[in-house]
């Protein structure tokens, strides 16, 4: 049981940032919303140890990328069957397609990864058939790094920076819940606990 408000904030942290780094935890893949309501499942890339940024990888061409700037924010829901925790987070969003976060995330993803955005249309284009829409020449193999090189243009990064982040622990004995705020990104979090 949990039964200071830092431990909840250390739990949240602890299994967001192994999320990130681990594909076989279960919050590895949460659902991310976007202003207009619309939602995705995706991977989790990155979570700092103090939630401060979130950092997912999207097609540059997306429709989501087109909301996040219209609105400016991001939703994340997050489920541990096993432990029993849902995370739910809240926050301006952002689309970064260059510089050196986007660079970087480039750089670091796998050939297999990167291949995705070679796609001839954007994600939800319409086609006559079911398809990747990958070019044939990279269907089903690992691209060189030559053949990936046209795809670095629709590659972009979805930034999160949680500003709200509510903590749900299911219990045969009585859930507990906790809610936490900060006013801006980057300030310290604010936490309370609330009936569940």
């Amino acid at each position: 049981m949990f039964a200071t408000l830092d431990a909840v904030l250390a739990d949240a942290a602890a299994h967001l940032t192994r999320a990130a780094r681990d594909r076989k935890s279960a919050m590895h893949v949460p659902v991310v919303g976007t202003g207009d309501g619309d939602l995705r499942m995706m991977v989790l890339r990155a979570c700092d140890p103090e939630i401060g940024l979130l950092r997912f990888h999207t097609d540059a061409r997306s429709a989501k990328t087109t909301t996040i700037a219209a609105d400016g924010v991001g939703s994340v829901l997050a489920f541990d069957p096993d432990a029993k925790i849902q995370l739910r987070l809240r926050g301006p969003a952002r689309i970064e397609a260059a510089g050196p976060v986007a660079d970087a995330a480039w750089a670091a993803a796998s050939e297999y990864a990167r291949r995705c955005y070679l796609a001839v249309g954007a994600p939800g284009s319409p086609t006559d058939q079911p398809r990747s829409g990958l070019p044939e020449e990279v269907e089903g193999i690992r691209p060189s790094e030559e053949q990936l090189l046209p795809a670095r243009e629709n590659f972009a990064v979805l930034l999160i920076e949680p500003t709200s982040l509510d903590w749900l622990y299911l219990a045969h004995d009585g859930h507990r819940r906790a809610q936490f705020a900060r006013a801006m990104p980057g300030q310290d979090w604010q936490g309370t606990w609330v009936i569940p």
